[in-house]
């Protein structure tokens, strides 16, 4: 209520302005006659009431000429509180209509030029109509009179609630001087009273306004008494909380004297046993734990440090907290593990088809295991398209070596203490993450999946993919030092096997410290080995399915395989079949009868019109269309490459959201056809009388990488010379302007896709038939496979002997032209 003080903020020299008058007094300035026009006053954050002094300091230029002229006059001013009390100039619409005439006490006049003048309010007012503006407001007003207090009952009971209540906000106050309570006690008549306590209120100005503006001194009491009580309350509260605050500080001074007494007496007395409950847990649990002798150094000197604190000192839960976590982790405890290599290809077997590579690679590594009895654990790198099984692997390997299983996520890492931990000093500090895993685990040898390692960012905080070379480095991770425990940790007996989507996003250096294993597509008759193995029956066990319930028809299976997924591994495809089981699931609940078995004309019904097409590939017969073999984030696909010639100057024009790799391939073999034009039979003068247009369809999604050299090269060749590519024919392999053919990657990746399409027959580099050979012969049937060296081979076989039937050969036309 009153932190101003019950007198206003009003100076020492101003005391002889006490707000005190008599009944008598508010009397005579209730009926006094006022004049029919005033000058207006606008405060600001200020309501002026009846009876009550207060000074106020004056800024602007007209306020500062209204109260010179009104000081030099009758010295009564009509004063009216603003609306928005950051409004600067304000006009009619600013103030409110009704508001206090104020007689002028005295006026001093500041150093900076204001003015303070000290004003007292006589009766109240309202506005009528505003007269002027400059150089000041002036208004015509009409006096309201304050209306008879009637002698009740009631009425005495809430002015006499109200008084009470604000003595006591004054006693409670630590800012109110005890003085104020006279001033209250002396104050005699109701009305002033309840203007005087309005006035210092502690609320806003759009309440006190509501108050003047009450002509029912019922409604005026009972609404200063709310707002009093509130006031009360909240200060009793504030009182409450500092008296507590109080108490537990002198009982934590306490404590603490008397605790440091209790230590200095034991140590003068030499006792034992004089632990504290949590330091004899912390000891009792170091007393079988394997750890190097750094470690042990470093525990019993915190611990002797955390016995002689205090636990009312901040040092004391970080010391605490650390200790707990060096306790928890598990130094140098270790899973058995199991060398029933039989049992472990079964297992893996089991859990995973295909994958032949991967599951060689962990069994190797158990034998080797098995017959040394202890290896530096290999980092692999499973490199392959999104839901292939590269994560899940890894449970597979934990449940054939016996070992526990850890998991963790590097996707959108980008701060490094994330790997080495925050150093303990800090608020909040944790050790890293790998740390928090092997605490996790409860076991030193886990096999730790370090997922969408690909994925790691980098930004101020420092770049986490260089943290993880000390993590995977086989030669070096054996004192792995993390900054929140500030000792060294062996991570060498944990199996890590990172996964990752491609290798182009991962350091070199960390690539180097890792063995990359690639896991490329599934075929179809893998897919559908993974369907009736391991994702129908777990899928049948999710929606409360039996296997009477629901039967998917091989068929059926291979057709939502070619016709509703397009993908290198079976994620999109388990969704597909999620579908099949809801559907089912539903008939079941429903008790509606239906066909348990589902073939291929059901799917139509069940998962809508079918997104994709077996036999992508049809023969084009146009000059200037080559088709190539891409690899992409899902697995492999045919890439059309289109070429259209106009007549015009010899300009190259690329369209179809081409990266800088394929913009390159594309002016390299346009480079290659002219310098070798003579040899290849093709006129000069052609590359400077025809415009050449280069298209990609699908513009929308962006293409780039060194696999579309010879395809671009193939569709230039065939619209500058009329002669089709030859049909069901697909290529992939890059170019150098010697004409020499360049390996590419993803091979496996794209002659599935190649299959898939249709493609009968695939050009490649003959240093990829390495990567041919690495593929089942099941995989390979049906393609037949031509591996060149030079460019000019590519041509040769890729171009069909036979001209197409064309209005014009574009040869015969430019030598007419020329001769």
């Amino acid at each position: 209520m009153l932190e101003d003080a019950i007198l206003g903020p009003m100076m020492e020299s101003d005391v002889e302005f006490l707000p005190l008058i008599s009944e008598n007094e508010e009397k005579d300035m209730n009926n006094q006659e006022l004049p029919p026009s005033l000058a207006i006053l606008p405060l600001k954050n200020t309501v002026l009431f009846p009876g009550v002094v207060i000074p106020i300091t004056v800024s602007r230029d007209k306020s500062i000429k209204l109260i010179q002229d009104a000081n030099q006059g009758d010295k009564l001013v009509g004063v009216v509180a603003q609306k928005a009390q950051n409004t600067e100039e304000p006009t009619k619409e600013d103030m409110n209509l009704i508001g206090t005439v104020a007689k002028i006490i005295k006026m001093l006049r500041m150093p900076d030029g204001n003015i303070t003048v000290i004003i007292q309010g006589r009766k109240r007012f309202s506005i009528l109509e505003m007269l002027s503006e400059d150089p000041y407001f002036t208004a015509s007003i009409q006096g309201i009179k304050d209306p008879e207090i009637k002698d009740e009952k009631d009425i005495k009971v809430l002015v006499s609630a109200i008084k009470d209540n604000a003595l006591q906000i004054i006693k409670i106050s630590p800012i109110i001087p005890s003085e104020a309570s006279v001033a209250i006690e002396n104050i005699d008549s109701p009305n002033f009273l309840i203007n005087f306590i309005a006035s210092n209120l502690k609320t806003n100005v759009k309440t006190k306004q509501a108050i003047l503006e009450m002509d029912d001194f019922k409604e005026k009491c009972e609404s200063v008494l709310k707002y009093l009580n509130e006031e009360l309350e909240l200060l009793k509260l504030k009182k409450e909380i500092q008296s507590k605050v109080d108490t537990d500080i002198e009982k934590q001074q306490r404590q603490f004297l008397l605790h440091q007494q209790l230590k200095t007496i034991q140590e003068e007395l030499g006792s034992a046993g004089s632990d504290d409950p949590e330091v004899a847990k912390l000891r009792s649990k170091a007393k079988n734990k394997k750890w190097p002798d750094k470690v042990q150094s470093t525990f019993e000197k915190d611990l002797s440090k955390l016995n002689r604190m205090s636990s009312a000192m901040p040092d004391y839960s970080l010391t605490l907290n650390y200790l707990e976590y060096l306790v928890d982790l598990p130094w140098g405890e270790y899973t058995k593990d199991q060398f029933d290599l039989k049992k472990s290809e079964q297992i893996l077997d089991k859990n995973h088809s295909g994958l032949e590579e991967v599951k060689k690679r962990i069994l190797e590594y158990l034998a080797v295991l098995k017959l040394k009895g202890d290896m530096k654990s290999p980092i692999l790198c499973l490199v392959g398209p999104p839901g292939v099984g590269k994560t899940s692997l890894g449970k597979a390997v934990a449940e054939s070596l016996g070992r526990e299983f850890v998991r963790m996520s590097l996707g959108g890492l980008h701060d490094e203490s994330e790997i080495r931990g925050h150093r303990k000093t800090y608020i909040g500090a944790m050790p890293g993450r790998i740390i928090q895993s092997l605490k996790k685990a409860g076991s030193s040898n886990p096999v730790f999946i370090l997922d969408e390692i690909d994925k790691v960012g980098k930004d101020f905080r420092g770049d986490p993919s260089s943290a993880l070379l000390e993590v995977l480095d086989p030669e070096q991770n054996n004192a792995f030092y993390d900054n929140y425990l500030e000792n060294e940790y062996d991570l060498s007996k944990i199996m890590f096997i990172a996964t990752a989507n491609g290798l182009q996003a991962i350091q070199p250096a960390l690539r180097d410290r890792m063995e990359i294993i690639d896991i490329s597509g599934y075929t179809v008759e893998e897919k559908l080995e993974i369907v009736q193995k391991h994702q129908l029956p777990k899928l049948r066990n999710e929606h409360g399915l039996k296997s009477k319930d629901v039967k998917l028809t091989k068929k059926a299976i291979e057709h939502i395989i070619e016709h509703y997924t397009k993908e290198s591994g079976v994620r999109s495809l388990e969704k597909q079949l999620a579908k099949v089981m809801r559907h089912i699931a539903k008939k079941v609940a429903i008790g509606e009868s239906y066909s348990p078995s589902v073939k291929v004309n059901n799917l139509k019904d069940i998962l809508g019109a079918t997104f994709f097409e077996k036999d992508i590939y049809q023969d084009v017969k146009v000059p200037g269309v080559a088709v190539g073999l891409a690899w992409t984030s899902v697995g492999g696909d045919i890439l059309f490459i289109e070429i259209g010639l106009s007549k015009g100057k010899g300009q190259l024009t690329l369209t179809g959201n081409l990266g800088d790799v394929m913009k390159e391939s594309a002016t390299t073999a346009l480079s290659y056809l002219k310098s070798h034009s003579e040899k290849l039979n093709i006129h000069p003068e052609i590359f400077k009388q025809w415009d050449i247009h280069l298209h990609v369809p699908e513009g929308a999604i962006p293409k780039d990488g060194p696999s579309a050299g010879i395809t671009i090269l193939s569709a230039l060749y065939s619209a500058l010379t009329q002669h089709n590519v030859r049909p069901y024919l697909a290529m992939t392999g890059e170019i150098t302007l010697r004409g020499k053919v360049l390996p590419v990657g993803g091979i496996k990746e794209k002659i599935l896709a190649a299959r898939r399409a249709g493609i009968k027959e695939i050009i490649l580099c003959k240093s990829n038939e390495k990567d041919i050979l690495e593929i089942k012969q099941e995989h390979l049937s049906g393609l037949a496979f031509h591996y060149v060296q030079e460019m000019s081979d590519v041509l040769e076989i890729a171009i069909s002997k036979n001209k197409t039937q064309h209005p014009k050969d574009l040869n015969i036309k430019i030598k007419q032209e020329v001769n």
